[in-house]
């Protein structure tokens, strides 16, 4: 299994190179770039009156270019990305004037708060939902609880977000909730009891648009995976010997059918605060991963849109690899020893 992995981290290498070069050479041609950017907000700065003197224009977009890096050519600039990146150095934002390190550690509390709440939310409905859905097939309870998912699956979570701000937050009908934040203004003078019902009271809202959207997809894997391990020949043996079906169902099917679902833990735990939502984000005023990556395309801020991809990417392969080994501990039928030859 160690030289598995000792392969999987060497294949890691091209995968990230790959990613970090399709961007850049897509940056390459992007127009507006932060030197065009800096130069129309000079502009506006001076009252839309500013004119471009030759000598003077000149000059100024030379030393901007000097200021932002791109004096050099781009495949000296290429270069000095993936030296810094080598250093865990993501470099620092055009727009902020700060480390990148510094703007996404900022950023981490929101959605790691978000992404937490809705894993452990997501996975703690969906899993008993799809074991009872899978226990019960063609009762009411299965056919009401399908058209109640599929609903909440198509609705997005944005559409969701407009719909309980208009209901819930003050919109036109009722002021139970906040709008905006995930703390009040006075949060740090509350006692602690008062700090933890008032950072639940401004989670509800958007942690139901977030939830809304992924436990569809959990419930029905897990009904569907639950019902084809009851169906399988091993259940026929267990039942046939007069176990009991409480004792069939979890003992022997549970541990079976929640394999996908355990494997894909990691990537699931991680995904959920970094694939954060601009549009929930925006619609609650949460300052997280989705509006700051956002915010630096816009502006052209590359160093935080290359340094977050790099970050992310590697968390990616990484989370990937830790589902491949989970696997191994579920189910030990599966053997890397073929894979590594």
């Amino acid at each position: 299994m160690w030289l598995y992995i000792l392969r999987r981290i060497v294949l890691m290498v091209p995968t990230l190179l790959g990613a970090l070069t399709v961007t850049f050479v897509v940056i390459q041609f992007v127009p507006g770039g932060p030197v065009e950017q800096a130069l129309a907000e000079a502009r506006i700065g001076r009252g839309g009156l500013y004119k471009a003197r030759g000598d003077t224009d000149a000059k100024q977009i030379e030393e901007l270019k000097k200021q932002y890096g791109f004096d050099q050519p781009a495949h000296v600039r290429y270069v000095q990305m993936l030296g810094s990146f080598a250093r865990f150095d993501l470099g620092r934002s055009f727009s902020h004037d700060r480390s990148v390190w510094q703007l996404i550690k900022e950023k981490l509390p929101v959605s790691i708060s978000l992404g937490v709440w809705t894993f452990l939310v997501s996975y703690l409905i969906s899993i008993p939902l799809g074991i009872a859905k899978a226990v019960r097939e063609g009762s009411r309870f299965d056919t009401a609880s399908t058209m109640f998912v599929l609903a909440g699956f198509a609705i997005p979570g944005f559409v969701l977000g407009v719909f309980l701000i208009v209901l819930f937050a003050g919109g036109s009908f009722f002021e139970l909730f906040p709008l905006r934040g995930l703390t009040s203004d006075n949060w740090t003078e509350l006692t602690w009891g008062a700090r933890i019902r008032d950072y639940l009271w401004h989670l509800a809202l958007p942690l139901t648009c977030y939830v809304i959207e992924s436990f569809a997809v959990i419930t029905l894997l897990t009904k569907n995976t639950f019902i084809e391990e009851m169906r399988k020949q091993y259940v026929l043996v267990a039942r046939a010997k007069g176990l009991s079906p409480m004792r069939v169902q979890w003992k022997h099917i549970f541990r079976n059918a929640l394999i996908p679902l355990v494997t894909g833990l990691p990537a699931a735990f991680v995904g959920a605060f970094f694939a954060g939502s601009l549009l929930i984000e925006s619609l609650f005023s949460l300052d997280g991963l989705g509006l700051l990556s956002y915010e630096s395309v816009i502006r052209r801020d590359y160093p935080v849109v290359l340094g977050s991809l790099f970050l992310f990417t590697l968390i990616g392969l990484a989370v990937k690899l830790a589902s491949d080994l989970l696997y191994v501990v579920i189910d030990p039928r599966v053997q890397f020893a073929s894979a590594a030859k």
